[in-house]
């Protein structure tokens, strides 16, 4: 595995849209999602109610019993969502985890390389891109899969998309990374080969299954990254910055 500690690209302008992100799935998770509470049922019970879920999208309701049945903890007798609004969890799905390392992992990423997205998109644009890369990750998701009840968490599918940006913007930034398990051994690296390796990695998981046994969504991933970084291209974004103070960090 390989992880990102820093990047070496400064920035012009103040990463709030970025910072108010990773602020935002944070507190989520800690003050909403009950991670602290044990109990299977009362977290499937939430998911439920809150997560993007395939079979509800394609059919346009919640689950019914018997869907439900399917993906509930033994011993759990759960009740259908009355009136959930399904298309909405598109995006409450984005700011949702399954646990602290998913949540850590994905604030890393995001934190280390949104923040030069938004730098070339401006603060709003960069919002709009970040949703709408992770609401086409979702969707793509389910085209292959559209009865499942799985429900589907995390910010992933947004991230890989600001990863995809960020590898076409600046292929050449040094990014700083430890190779487990060599974690006392950090590495300078180009982000054409830390990104690239990234996305084949998912890509290679993909073909082997679009969700792993462990429950991560590959297809949401690589979906993400592609439609990210053809969005970036199809916005022009290649095109030299002007030459403007940088803003330390």
């Amino acid at each position: 595995m390989v992880i990102p500690l820093r990047d070496r690209l400064p920035t012009r302008r103040t990463p709030w849209v970025n910072r108010l992100l990773v602020l935002a799935n944070v507190a989520v998770f800690v003050f909403l999602q009950p991670w602290a509470v044990p109990d299977a049922c009362t977290q499937q019970a939430f998911f439920l109610e809150h997560a993007a879920i395939p079979a509800e999208l394609t059919q346009g309701e919640p689950l019914d019993a018997r869907e439900i049945a399917l993906t509930t903890p033994a011993g759990c007798a759960l009740s259908p969502i009355e009136g959930k609004p399904v298309y909405r969890s598109i995006i409450t799905a984005m700011f949702l985890h399954a646990g602290w390392a998913h949540l850590l992992f994905n604030m890393l990423f995001l934190w280390i390389f949104g923040d030069n997205v938004e730098d070339r998109f401006g603060h709003l644009r960069y919002l709009g891109f970040y949703l709408l890369v992770g609401a086409i990750a979702t969707v793509v998701f389910v085209l292959p899969s559209p009865s499942s009840p799985a429900t589907l968490v995390g910010a992933s599918g947004a991230i890989a998309g600001v990863l995809g940006a960020y590898l076409l913007l600046y292929p050449r930034s040094r990014i700083t990374v430890i190779v487990l398990p060599l974690w006392f051994l950090p590495f300078t690296l180009p982000a054409l080969l830390v990104l690239g390796l990234w996305f084949f990695l998912q890509l290679a998981e993909t073909r082997i299954d679009p969700m792993s046994g462990g429950g991560v969504a590959y297809l949401a991933h690589v979906a993400g990254f592609v439609a990210g970084f053809l969005i970036t291209r199809w916005l022009g974004h290649r095109k030299p910055q002007p030459r403007l103070p940088p803003v330390r960090r």
